[in-house]
C-alpha cells in the first residue's frame, strides 16, 4: 500500500495507543450517576482531538442523556458524504474480582489491550479518529465529506441520539454512514456486519399485596409475588427455548438460501464456540436451526434480572409484596418492536393470575437492520478490507443491536457500512474486556483505506 496516511499511521502508531490508553483510563460508565462526570469528561477529550488534528464546527450537543459530539470537515467538492459513528460510553465493571488487572487501568497481555471498553466501543472510535487524523497530516485534506457524531448513551438505549436523529438537522445530511461497532468473524478475516437484530427491553412487575408480609402468619393464604413472577417468566417460553407469546413468529423474513449457504461457508467450530465463548456445558435453542440461525435470523427472550425480595446474609421469612423482573426480545427482519412489545404485553396480562397486579413497562427499544451488500459503499468497503488485510471479506449478522443504525436509516436516508475490528472472544459487556493490537492498527488502515475508496 502506497497511502501516504498510512505510513503516517504506522509512523505514530505508538503514540496512538498512548493516547487510546489515556481515553480508556476514564471511567464512562453511562448508566451509574456517579459516572456522569466522567462522561462528560470523555465526551470533551474527544471533541478537543477532533479539532486538534484539523475537523471543524466541533461541539457538544446536550441531550436528555450524556452529550453527543460533533465534527465536520466538509470541502470535498463533488464527493460523497460520510457520517462516522461510535460511542464513549461503557458498561459497568462488576463483578470487579473476576478482573485479573483494574478495568480502567489499561494492561497490555499477549498482544491484547485489556480495559473496560477497549473493544466496545473506544478502542474502535480512536481508530476512526486517528484514520482522519492521518490522512489530514500526510494530505492537508480529507477525501471525501466527513461528519462525526459520537456518543455517550449506547450502552443504556441511546434515547438522546435517536431524538436529535429523528429530528433530521442539517448537520447529519450524509450520504452513508461508517460504523466501527461490530467484530471480526474469526481473526485475520476481514468481515462487514450487513444484519443487525432488533431489541425491546422491558420491566414485568408483579404486586400482591400491600406491604410485605410475616411467612409464618400468612404463608398459605397471601400471594408471593415472587412465586407469581416465576410462574408467568416459565410460561413465556417451552423447554426447547420457543417463544410461547402468540403471533409472535409471525412476520419474521427468514435469510436466503444463497445467506444461509455462506453462513455455511464460515470457519465455525461449534464446540469451540461452546467451550471457549460460551463456557457451557450444552447449547440450547430452537430446533432445526444452526448456532448461527439461532444468534443472527431467530428472535429471543431472555431474563436478564429479578432484582428484589430478601437477598441479604441470614433468615428473613417474608412474602415479598413486589418482584421485578428485567426482560429483553432480540427482533430480527420483518418484526417491529411496537407489535413484539403489544404482543408480550397482551400475553403477560392475560395469563397473569388472578388477585396480583401486573405492570409491563417498554424501558427501550430498536429496530432491526438489513444492509442490501449490492450498494457502493459496501463494496467500497470490500477493496479497502481486502488490500489491507489480504483476504476476501466475509458478510455476516450480528445477534447484537445497534438502534441507531435503523435511525440512519429511517431518518437519514443512510444506508450504514459496519466495519467493525473486534474479536467473538473479546469479553464485551464482561470482565478482562480486551481489544486485540493487530486489529487496532489495521483497523486504523482500514478506515484510511475504506475512507479513500468510498470517494472514488
Amino acid at each position: 500500500m502506497s497511502s501516504s496516511a498510512i505510513e503516517f499511521a504506522r509512523k505514530n502508531y505508538p503514540r496512538f495507543l498512548d493516547e487510546l490508553k489515556a481515553l480508556l483510563r476514564i471511567p464512562s460508565i453511562s448508566t451509574l450517576p456517579e459516572n456522569t462526570g466522567d462522561c462528560r469528561h470523555a465526551a470533551e477529550v474527544l471533541a478537543s482531538e477532533l479539532k486538534r488534528i484539523g475537523m471543524e464546527h466541533v461541539r457538544l450537543i446536550e441531550t436528555v442523556g450524556h452529550p453527543l459530539v460533533y465534527a465536520d470537515w466538509l470541502h470535498a467538492a463533488g464527493k460523497p458524504t460520510v457520517l462516522m459513528y461510535g460511542h464513549y460510553d461503557v458498561q459497568p465493571t462488576d463483578p470487579l474480582d473476576e478482573w485479573l488487572t483494574q478495568p480502567f487501568e489499561p494492561a497490555e497481555r499477549d498482544g491484547n489491550l485489556y480495559a473496560r471498553g477497549s473493544a466496545d466501543d473506544k478502542g474502535q472510535v480512536w481508530a476512526q479518529v486517528k484514520a482522519l487524523e492521518s490522512l489530514m497530516a500526510a494530505t492537508g485534506k480529507l477525501p471525501l465529506n466527513v461528519r462525526v457524531l459520537l456518543e455517550g448513551d449506547e450502552e443504556v438505549g441511546g434515547e438522546g441520539i435517536a431524538s436529535y436523529v429523528a429530528s433530521k438537522p442539517p448537520e447529519l445530511k450524509s450520504d452513508f454512514a461508517l460504523i466501527s461497532d461490530t467484530e471480526l468473524f474469526a481473526p485475520g478475516l476481514p468481515t462487514l456486519c450487513v444484519g443487525l437484530r432488533g431489541m425491546i427491553y422491558t420491566e414485568l412487575e408483579v404486586r400482591s399485596s400491600r406491604t410485605d408480609l410475616h411467612s409464618g402468619m400468612y404463608g398459605g393464604a397471601a400471594p408471593n409475588a415472587f412465586v407469581t413472577l416465576a410462574q408467568i417468566i416459565a410460561k413465556l417460553k417451552d423447554e426447547n427455548e420457543h417463544i410461547l407469546i402468540p403471533s409472535f413468529y409471525d412476520d419474521i423474513i427468514p435469510p436466503s438460501p444463497e445467506e444461509l449457504a455462506a453462513w455455511k461457508s464460515l470457519p465455525f467450530d461449534e464446540e469451540h464456540y461452546r467451550k471457549t465463548e460460551v463456557g457451557s456445558k450444552a447449547l440450547v435453542g430452537e430446533k432445526g436451526y444452526s448456532v448461527m440461525e439461532r444468534t443472527w435470523a431467530r428472535p429471543t427472550l431472555d431474563v436478564h434480572g429479578i432484582p428484589g425480595g430478601f437477598t441479604g446474609a441470614g433468615a428473613k421469612t417474608v412474602i415479598p409484596a413486589k418482584a421485578t423482573a428485567k426482560v429483553s426480545m432480540r427482533l430480527v427482519p420483518g418484526m417491529t418492536p411496537a407489535k413484539s412489545f403489544a404482543l408480550y404485553k397482551s400475553y403477560v396480562e392475560k395469563i397473569a393470575p388472578a388477585g396480583v397486579d401486573v405492570e409491563v413497562r417498554l424501558i427501550s427499544a430498536g429496530d432491526p437492520s438489513l444492509i442490501r451488500v449490492d450498494n457502493p459503499y459496501i463494496k467500497a468497503a470490500t477493496r479497502a478490507l481486502h488490500e489491507v488485510w489480504g483476504k476476501d471479506t466475509v458478510f455476516i449478522r450480528s445477534g447484537g443491536s445497534i438502534p441507531i443504525v435503523g435511525d440512519f436509516d429511517r431518518h437519514l436516508g443512510a444506508p450504514s457500512v459496519m466495519m467493525g475490528f473486534g474479536l467473538p472472544d473479546d469479553n464485551i459487556h464482561a470482565p478482562n474486556e480486551k481489544f486485540h493490537l493487530k486489529n487496532f492498527s489495521l483497523g486504523i488502515e482500514s478506515v484510511i483505506r475504506f475512507l479513500e475508496e468510498a470517494a472514488n
